[in-house]
């Protein structure tokens, strides 16, 4: 990084590093997949703040690995946090088992912090090289609506009713100061995702800014940017928020032959100042495409 300022953050959607074929279709007789090359794939991102999504804890099709924590050693990332959405065993055909003995939302961390159980999850993470004043998590409910959507290694659609979903904050020590970063996940449903992210700005408006959200919202384009500046606008305030900036204009999906950015990198109180090296290389996991950024922070 020739700023010496800039931090690299990088949004990924890993399909609980499900490796696919060149034409998108999973690799043949890949479960339980083993979590070495979701290790590699994040790896290879060298970024200091890395948000993840669609991540297995202990599930048997991923080798009942600990991705989170295996993803955060590989990377160097001293601090991090996996937040799950829900507490479940997964079964062939995208079907969960719920373990009803859980509550949805538990946040697990490096040894001594957060909670320690074993059973088995699905959720998010948020990695980070650069120091962590504060953590910060919260669930979002599961629509009523079920929708067909397009799944890899199927024909047509088929019809999925969504499951939870969790953010995950933290306060940075940045390289010009404290910053915020957020890990998201938005639901698939419409509508219920834009719900979902309005209610972002005000569960961190009292956390350090610059603000940034890295995640899958399930939102193409400009649309979380330009939902957002309306909300905005809209709001009765005396004293508007910043503006929020869409730093990356990528394509991610599908990763194969990627159509639409469906993965974001979103900043509020940062500026005009245009990101460096924005990419979003195609990985040997996931049907998704990671974006990468670097940022004056």
């Amino acid at each position: 990084m020739t700023d010496s300022a800039a931090v690299r953050l990088a949004t990924f959607n890993v399909l609980h590093g499900r490796p696919l074929l060149d034409d998108g279709r999973p690799v043949p007789g890949s479960d339980p997949v083993g979590v070495r090359p979701l290790v590699d794939a994040v790896a290879a991102l060298d970024a200091d703040v890395v948000a993840l999504q669609e991540l297995d804890r202990f599930q048997e099709r991923s080798g009942r690995a600990d991705q989170a924590r295996a993803a955060a050693e590989a990377t160097g990332a001293a601090d991090w946090r996996y937040a799950s959405a829900f507490h479940a065993r997964s079964r062939p055909g995208r079907s969960w088992v719920r373990d009803r003995s859980e509550p949805g939302l538990r946040v697990y961390g490096p040894a001594g912090t957060g909670h320690d159980g074993e059973v088995p999850s699905h959720g998010i993470a948020l990695l980070s090289r650069l120091p962590v004043l504060e953590w910060r998590a919260r669930r979002f409910g599961a629509p009523p609506l079920a929708v067909p959507l397009p799944v890899s290694g199927r024909s047509g659609l088929t019809v999925i009713r969504d499951h939870p979903r969790v953010a995950l904050a933290a306060v940075l020590r940045g390289r010009r100061g404290p910053f915020t970063a957020v890990a998201l996940h938005l639901s698939f449903v419409p509508g219920w995702n834009v719900r979902q992210l309005l209610a972002v700005p005000g569960w961190i408006a009292d956390l350090p800014r610059p603000h940034v959200l890295l995640g899958d919202f399930n939102l193409m384009g400009a649309i979380p940017t330009a939902t957002l500046r309306a909300a905005g606008l809209l709001a009765r305030s005396s004293a508007p928020g910043p503006t929020w900036r869409r730093s990356a204009r990528v394509r991610t999906f599908p990763s194969h032959r990627p159509l639409a950015q469906l993965d974001h990198v979103l900043t509020a109180g940062l500026g005009p100042q245009p990101p460096t090296a924005v990419r979003a290389p195609r990985m040997p996991v996931s049907d998704h495409r990671p974006v990468l950024v670097e940022l004056a922070l």
